[in-house]
């Protein structure tokens, strides 16, 4: 199983669920993925719920924090840098956005929001103690990180310059790969749709992608599109009852 303690700095490292009903998404997930969850109390606002594989931390679940009115459900992407405001001072030099300046999130780490040229929403985290995703690549578990965008190379020139990836795209230009020394650690692609707007999505890796389809469409949730066969596996998109879209993968190696 992949345990990971730590993260090099330009590495995604963690993604959460901002959700208008936690408690249904705690459920739903369970159902698919089999986690449990270790509530941390946010006062008024809820609880932030660690989602557990054998008391490993995997991923999150959360309230929509005050004032997100009209916000949908979606699941956030966080990278790893070693400085926050270092980091997020290459922001807007970059063509960026920074949409929340860096705050202290308990003691777990510091963190901001920032958006890139093609308005595409990211995290960025600093770590005090909780480096990110104790478990990945798994089934069950997160695996894959991708940018939808309209616009890839103006991206690509963002995250470059903000997190030290390089831009690799393939022969046809159907695909991009991002990397950080010499390792594929995320990817872009124009969105399948001309409605879905510049975003992060988040992959799971699973055993069976065809049974988790009618898992998916028991527990209340919907199919988008497949099952897809690829080079690297058979994928499919879905969203939860609330909306947050995400896609599952079986990896075929």
């Amino acid at each position: 199983m992949p345990e990971r303690t730590e993260y090099p700095a330009g590495m995604p490292n963690w993604v959460d669920l901002q959700t208008t009903d936690p408690a249904a998404a705690k459920q739903f997930y369970t159902s698919l993925f089999g986690w449990t969850y270790d509530d941390l109390p946010m006062g008024d606002d809820g609880a932030y719920s660690l989602a557990q594989i054998d008391g490993k931390d995997v991923a999150a679940i959360a309230p929509m924090p005050p004032g997100s009115d009209g916000i949908p459900t979606h699941w956030n992407s966080y990278v790893s840098v070693p400085d926050v405001e270092a980091t997020v001072a290459l922001v807007e030099g970059a063509g960026g956005t920074v949409v929340m300046p860096p705050f202290d999130v308990m003691d777990a780490g510091r963190m901001a929001v920032v958006q890139d040229p093609t308005d595409a929403m990211i995290n960025v985290w600093q770590a005090k103690n909780h480096a990110g995703a104790m478990l990945v690549n798994d089934p069950n578990m997160w695996s894959w990180n991708e940018l939808l965008t309209p616009d890839v190379p103006k991206a690509g020139e963002f995250y470059a310059k903000v997190f030290g990836w390089t831009v690799h795209p393939v022969p046809d230009g159907s695909y991009t790969e991002f990397k950080l020394n010499g390792d594929s650690i995320a990817g872009a692609q124009n969105p399948p749709m001309p409605f879905i707007p510049p975003t992060w999505t988040v992959y799971f890796a699973v055993d069976d992608t065809d049974a988790m389809i009618e898992k998916i469409k028991a527990s209340g949730g919907t199919l988008f599109a497949g099952p897809i066969d690829i080079p690297i596996g058979r994928l499919a998109v879905a969203a939860d009852p609330q909306g947050g879209m995400f896609n599952i993968i079986k990896f075929s190696r």
